[in-house]
């Protein structure tokens, strides 16, 4: 009687600890399982992480011709307007013709800078090849504001400017520096129409926010002088 009680327990034993192994090794498959897939997961995510962060970058310097030819005529438009703001060193009389002229030297001279770098950046050269734009003889646009470059003053204008001094030169340089701003301003509004570069568009914002008031101040100063 103890011989036939005896068998089946060490079986049973046998069996018990048989599958308490083989739940084991499942829960420690299971695991195993389970962090490959937690590991694919964070590689995913960060594949897809760096694809974002990649298109972003991409997408932020982008850009297309309006944004060249922005750069390419805005570089000339701004160094005859710091030319025109030089003269006011030792031609203006009123102070308030002198204060405008250093605003006008202080926030385009570094534009000036920020343009090239851009164009360098996007292998184009900084002046274009086509219409009459290279170099400084392309500027022979006259007050009018016509031509591609509005508001750029002719090689007449320049050298009357030149040549007034005291209140003379006060009223012609507001004047001429209101058409100059405003061709300024007209093309800048075509940058942020037809522009794709974020940092180009930006610029031009700003070119179209600061010359309107200086716009407006200047025509309050004209009426006065």
């Amino acid at each position: 009687m103890t011989a036939f009680t005896h068998v089946p327990r060490r079986r049973l034993h046998r069996r018990l600890a048989l599958v308490s192994a083989v739940a084991a090794g499942g829960l420690l498959l299971a695991g195993c399982g389970g962090n490959g897939d937690a590991k694919g997961m964070d590689h995913a995510s960060a594949k897809e992480s760096t694809a974002s962060e990649a298109t972003a970058g991409s997408a932020a310097g982008t850009f297309n011709d309006a944004d060249v030819s922005f750069a390419q005529m805005m570089i000339p438009h701004h160094e005859q307007a710091l030319t025109m703001a030089a003269l006011a060193d030792d031609r203006a009389s009123d102070a308030r013709i002198t204060s405008l002229a250093g605003q006008i030297e202080k926030a385009q001279d570094p534009e000036i800078a920020t343009l090239k770098s851009w164009l360098k950046d996007w292998g184009k050269p900084e002046r274009a090849s086509s219409g009459g734009m290279d170099g400084m003889d392309g500027m022979d646009h006259g007050s009018s504001g016509k031509g591609d470059m509005g508001g750029m003053m002719s090689k007449e204008d320049m050298r009357k400017l030149e040549a007034a001094k005291g209140p003379a030169f006060d009223r012609a340089f507001a004047r001429m520096m209101i058409d100059h701003h405003q061709g300024a301003i007209t093309m800048a509004k075509d940058e942020k129409k037809n522009g794709r570069n974020v940092k180009a568009k930006k610029l031009a914002d700003d070119v179209v926010k600061n010359q309107s008031t200086e716009v407006a101040t200047l025509r309050t100063l004209l009426d006065r002088l």
